[in-house]
């Protein structure tokens, strides 16, 4: 990667506390974000198992996306950065190679280990997969289960999670399978990934009583469909993949517009108006609801020459959201509702106990020590406005819970982030571009 693959101006990441800045009125800013760490993940995946060399442009630079890059490197495929035209970081060459043994350390991104976990039943040879040590809780169990009813050989020391060895045997037959993926849909997006490269395809059918962040799948489909590889879907929670190879192709990874989330309620808290460059007219990523979701707190939105732009308005709304398809957003949410003038729910959001900590728990626990009230639910948390202060706002080595502080302390004196660095997660970035907005570049 290029020496501005982690910050505008070139710099490391910011690491250590980070004394959130207050804004001295109304935020007035127009911003681009670097790509989408989820679309950055899925086509680095396709373009290695595709049936030539592929570049991509305008990926994510991010913690997420470079340990997919090690390690797809790890299993033999070929990586090279090319010069682009985003100011983030350098276009990637991948260039497929049969697959072969070795050591992925997945660190904390779950689409490494759920979208790794079924190439390394197609290489040939041991495929140690591990992650860090704050990462090896998340759940991994139905993906070993998955990959044992296709037959791939699988050493979990009988634990049913990471740390765990595959004996790959440079193929999977595929066929019928069943998958309970109400943890995660990354179980059901890695399997999708991988199964055009299997003998006989895939036809899958998810089990459980739910299905979280369904849009991530659509974004799977969708990309898979770019390649040439489209998926039948023939009821709801169902998937038919055929054995076609994904084509090589040249393709542009669209702005992250989860990352946006935290620029679009900086608006809303400050009643203010920031404008994101390059939003695509039609995305599959969870993101693209804000423009619906913050009107419900009251904001305004608008679209003009691919630009949108989230207007504040005089009061904030309390609101009853069921999140389940667009959980990722929960933490930025929860940090609009802690100002808004009645109480909000949100729900359907049981999963994220499971994601880089419990975020559930994480989030109840930062409120109150502002002096915020939360109360957690069986699948969701509830927001009561109260007077808040100043305080540590802890990210638990995670990047949404980080910009949640940060956010936070737009309207509170004295919010210190304990780990900005948990942001490099998936926006190292995050702090320049935080301060370009306060200073309404």
């Amino acid at each position: 990667m290029s020496a501005n693959a982690y910050s505008p101006d070139g710099s490391a990441p910011a690491r250590g506390a980070f004394a959130a800045p207050g804004a001295d009125g109304a935020v007035e800013a127009t911003l681009t974000i670097p790509g989408s760490k989820s679309l950055t993940n899925r086509e680095l995946v396709l373009a290695a198992i595709a049936e030539g060399p592929s570049r991509i442009s305008t990926p994510l630079p991010s913690e997420d996306s470079n340990r997919m890059i090690e390690s797809l490197r790890a299993l033999g495929v070929g990586i090279e950065a090319a010069a682009g035209e985003s100011e983030f970081g350098d276009d990637l060459i991948v260039t497929p190679a049969p697959l072969t043994g070795g050591t992925v350390d997945c660190g904390q991104a779950g689409t490494v280990m759920r979208f790794v976990a079924p190439l390394a039943g197609l290489a040939t040879g041991e495929v140690l997969v591990t992650a860090h040590e704050n990462a090896l809780h998340r759940p991994m169990g139905q993906m070993i289960k998955a990959l044992r009813d296709l037959r791939v050989d699988i050493d979990d020391g009988g634990n049913w999670s990471l740390p765990f060895t595959v004996m790959g045997h440079g193929q999977i037959r595929g066929g019928e399978l069943e998958i309970d993926a109400s943890t995660s849909s990354q179980f059901v997006s890695g399997l999708l990934l991988a199964a055009p490269r299997f003998d006989v395809g895939l036809h899958l059918r998810h089990t459980g009583a739910r299905l979280p962040s369904i849009p991530h799948i659509e974004m799977t489909v969708e990309t898979l469909a770019r390649r040439g590889v489209h998926v039948e879907k023939p009821s709801p929670g169902e998937w038919i993949v055929p054995p076609v190879p994904p084509r090589a192709k040249n393709v542009h990874v669209e702005p992250d517009l989860s990352n946006a989330a935290p620029f679009l309620a900086a608006a809303v808290l400050t009643g203010g108006s920031v404008t994101i460059t390059d939003w695509p007219p039609h995305s599959t990523q969870p993101g693209a609801h804000l423009t619906d979701i913050l009107q419900r707190f009251g904001a305004r939105t608008s679209r003009r020459g691919g630009a949108l732009t989230v207007t504040g308005g005089s009061t904030i709304n309390g609101v009853d959201l069921d999140l389940s398809a667009v959980s990722e957003l929960t933490p930025t949410l929860v940090g609009i509702a802690m100002f808004a003038d009645e109480p909000s729910t949100f729900h359907g959001i049981g999963h994220i106990r499971g994601h880089e900590t419990d975020r559930i728990a994480a989030l109840a626990r930062n409120v109150t020590a502002l002096g915020g009230r939360a109360e957690e639910l069986d699948d969701g948390i509830r927001i009561i406005p109260a007077p808040l202060h100043g305080g540590t706002w802890k990210a638990f080595h995670d990047h949404r819970i980080a910009t949640t502080g940060a956010l936070v302390g737009l309207r509170v004196p004295d919010v210190v982030v304990d780990e900005i660095g948990a942001t490099a997660k998936t926006l190292p970035q995050f702090s320049q571009l935080w301060s370009r907005m306060l200073a309404g570049e």
